[in-house]
């Protein structure tokens, strides 16, 4: 629940800084860099934060898949308002639901370890590393 508030609270109230981007491009390629400046500005803000967490987790910080997941695991989800998150949360969204896939199909000529991870960011059953990206991103 805490959780939830959080994410309400940046939505409403924080911004993706643009200063990042530079730290950005060095993580993703050109292709993958145009791809995450298409997402809205709050998976943006939301990305870069996973990405921060991600930067100082121990298991996960050497890792480029992971720092590259953190910035492109939502990029499926197109420009989303706040009234179809909440309805996510709430009721669901088939179409929300389908994020990773549409992130797989987005990224999978780049770099198909990367899209692979982002398919399967919300699954249930999947290796230590990727328990650890799912907490971070639950925060």
């Amino acid at each position: 629940m805490l959780s939830r508030v959080k994410q309400l609270y940046r939505y409403l109230f924080l911004k993706f800084d643009r200063k990042n981007e530079e730290e950005i491009k060095y993580i993703l390629s050109e292709e993958e860099f145009k791809i995450f400046s298409e997402m809205s500005e709050y998976d943006r803000l939301h990305s870069f934060l996973v990405y921060e967490s991600v930067k100082e987790n121990i298991e996960l910080q050497r890792d480029m898949r992971y720092l590259k997941l953190a910035l492109l695991h939502d990029i499926g989800k197109g420009k989303v308002g706040i009234f179809r998150r909440i309805k996510k949360v709430l009721i669901g969204d088939k179409e929300l639901e389908k994020h990773p896939e549409v992130a797989y199909k987005k990224l999978k000529s780049l770099d198909i370890e990367v899209a692979l991870l982002c398919k399967q960011h919300h699954d249930k059953i999947v290796d230590e590393k990727m328990k650890i990206f799912q907490e971070i991103d639950d925060r």
